[in-house]
């Protein structure tokens, strides 16, 4: 093993009131160094490795948290991340006092957690917080938790059009610090360009990157961006109605949408003849088997939301509200209530190669001693008949994770999926959904997968956007995700401008895939796109 003075070090943090809470500060932190004294932390300092809460008797969930991490060299180039179980007020579980949290690695990317395992196991080995790396390990774990930005931009020496429109089809290849590329579009200068004179020119351009403000708007939350007809669409919860029905905008671009004189069209309004009072929640566009369907949930009379659908109308034009059918309340398999006693919110749809499948949250006594905490179940459905259940529920994940269940808010919700390379992604967010806490987590699964299988899955144990993720940006979550017309994925989200602001507001960026693959949905714009790499000059071949 080729080893020159490359160190990872394990450690926790200090909670600190009213910017990093105890949910968080007792889970493994890493560093790295090349000298063994100065370390500089990776993950921007925030946690990777978060112990698992424990589920009481009365399916209530006990948080917990860690502290003394070290690491232990294992068989087979494998290494071992251990720690003291604690509960989240900092005190030793008494439970676990004969017991270290182990969680197994080869590379410090990907982590098997392997669970508390008795002491005595591991009484001939040495553990230390800090362990000497081979060159190719501690370079790729250092990149990979480290952020990725720009590094330069590229085209071809030559290029040929024989019109401007032509030349616009040129795309610049960005480069990026781990090696990974975009490709962006170029606005180039052809004023002075004759394209019925053959010749080389040399041509100058600037690289065009699709940027947006945080934030956008302000008072909305779970917002949704979708393309319909040629035209763009806008929905989300709107808190500056205090949650009271459903309201669209339409624009010919995404920057449109959030123009100042954009008009919102209310296209469910309070109706208390068919129950539909309050929590018009959590709104999505869905097209269900070439039909487009508006998922989302709200409550009657009784506070209590449960999961709808609403499906358009034939010809219908998605502004207009009575183009719409009126909304059905999602069943199981036989004919009852999704719920009853407990609500339903957040749904989502997943069509793979395999099945259709729905996802939602699903929580019982909320605000009471009892509270189970939200969590996310999933099960299939037929696209004719998208709000009748054709499985029973599958629990996919609780809020057993420090960072899901933080300062008391214990929540699963929001999930929204994307499929690439045929993978699915499903990210969901966890924490307070109006503090600074609120994260997005992300579950992956093989699309020819079985997703009712819950094996299938992989949960991640650090979450994927913070408030550690994106300068000014504060509790990201409830994300969705679109594509643009230049082929790229983006994300919508809500967040605030404030650690101490409750005030939820929408913002969209790039979602970047980094080499190997993995999406990076936390790279600011900056990081994305530097405008002192902008211009960019090639030959222009005119035959």
């Amino acid at each position: 093993m080729n080893t020159m003075g490359r160190y990872i070090k394990v450690y926790t943090r200090e909670p600190e009131t009213g910017c990093y809470p105890a949910g968080l500060a007792y889970s493994v932190h890493m560093a790295y160094s090349t000298d063994r004294e100065t370390f500089r932390p990776l993950n921007k300092n925030y946690g990777i490795l978060f112990a698992e809460a424990e589920i009481r008797e009365d399916n209530t969930i006990f948080p917990k948290g860690v502290k003394d991490p070290g690491i232990v060299v294992l068989e087979n180039d494998c290494y071992g991340i251990v720690a003291t179980r604690i509960n989240e007020s900092g005190d030793l579980d008494e439970n676990c006092n004969e017991k270290f949290l182990l969680w197994k690695t080869e590379d410090f990317i990907e982590f098997e957690y392997v669970g508390p395992v008795e002491k005595s196991r591991l009484v001939s080995r040495q553990i230390s917080d800090r362990v000497e790396l081979s060159r190719e390990v501690f370079e790729t774990a250092v990149q990979y938790w480290s952020p990725v930005f720009q590094t330069g931009a590229e085209v071809a020496e030559y290029v040929e059009a024989k019109s401007a429109r032509e030349l616009c089809d040129v795309k610049a290849t960005v480069v990026y610090s781990d090696g990974s590329v975009s490709l962006k579009k170029i606005d180039w200068e052809t004023e002075n360009i004759d394209f019925q004179m053959p010749g080389v020119y040399e041509i100058k351009g600037k690289i065009c990157s699709e940027k947006y403000p945080f934030p956008l708007t302000k008072g909305y939350g779970d917002p949704v961006l979708f393309r319909w007809e040629g035209k763009w669409y806008y929905i989300a919860t709107n808190d500056n109605k205090n949650a009271i029905g459903l309201y669209v905008r339409e624009a010919d671009t995404v920057k449109d949408l959030f123009a100042e004189d954009t008009k919102e069209h209310i296209i469910l309004a309070k109706d208390e003849s068919r129950q539909l009072i309050q929590t018009f929640w959590a709104p999505e566009f869905h097209i269900i088997g070439g039909e487009l369907y508006i998922l989302f949930a709200v409550s009657g009379k009784a506070w209590g939301p449960q999961c709808h659908m609403m499906k358009l109308k034939k010809g219908g034009h998605i502004t207009d509200p009575d183009s719409w059918e009126s909304p059905i309340r999602v069943r199981r398999m036989d004919g009852t209530f999704l719920a009853e006693g407990a609500i339903t919110l957040d749904m989502t749809y997943i069509k793979t190669v395999r099945a259709s499948y729905v996802v939602w949250s699903y929580r019982e006594h909320i605000g009471t001693p009892l509270d189970s905490g939200s969590m996310l179940f999933i099960a299939t459905v037929e696209e004719r008949e998208p709000w009748k259940l054709t499985s029973d529920p599958v629990l996919l994940t609780r809020p057993l994770l420090g960072w899901e269940n933080v300062e008391g808010t214990i929540n699963n919700e929001g999930p929204y999926a994307f499929i690439h390379d045929s993978k699915v992604y499903l990210s969901y967010s966890g924490g307070s959904a109006d503090s600074y806490t609120y994260a997005v987590g992300l579950l992956t699964a093989l699309e020819e997968d079985d997703l009712l299988d819950i094996d299938s899955w992989k949960k991640r144990s650090t979450p994927v956007l913070s408030f550690y993720s994106v300068e000014g940006e504060y509790g990201p979550g409830h994300n969705s995700f679109y594509v643009n017309e230049n082929g790229d994925l983006m994300i919508a989200y809500h967040g605030e401008t404030a650690i101490d602001l409750h005030l939820r507001c929408d913002g969209i960026r790039r979602v970047h895939f980094r080499k190997g693959g993995v999406p990076d949905f936390g790279m600011s714009a900056e990081e994305d796109f530097s405008e002192a790499l902008r211009e960019i000059t090639t030959k222009l071949i005119i035959k």
